[in-house]
């Protein structure tokens, strides 16, 4: 059974930094691509930042040299290093493979970037 928990979400102001990690278990984890969504308040789930198999990475526009995704093979995690965060980078994030599989989103975990 596939689970994907996600943590480290907080409050946090703005320009400050918080890590997001992501526990996989219940598939090969080495063996897939890996992303970062996630969804603002009123707005669709977007995919924020993805990390293939060997480590190639890829950002959407808004988050490129702030984000940093990263993953440890050995400990089925895949992390999400926000630096400069700013107030509408607020929003429940979630991991899932990349491209997403319908049925297997964690809980999410919550970030809130305000003064």
């Amino acid at each position: 059974q596939v689970q994907l928990v996600e943590s480290g979400g907080g409050l946090v102001q703005p320009g400050g930094p918080l890590r997001l990690s992501c526990a996989a278990s219940g598939f090969i984890f080495r063996i897939y691509n890996m992303g970062w969504y996630r969804q603002a308040p009123g707005k669709q789930r977007e995919l924020v930042a993805r990390i293939t198999a060997g480590g190639g990475t890829e950002y959407t526009d808004s988050v490129k040299d702030r984000f940093t995704i990263s993953r440890d093979n050995a400990e089925n995690t895949v992390y999400l290093q926000m630096n400069s965060l700013k107030p509408e980078d607020t929003g429940l994030y979630y991991c899932n493979r990349y491209p997403y599989v319908i049925g297997q989103w964690g809980q999410g975990t919550r970030v809130t970037v305000s003064s």
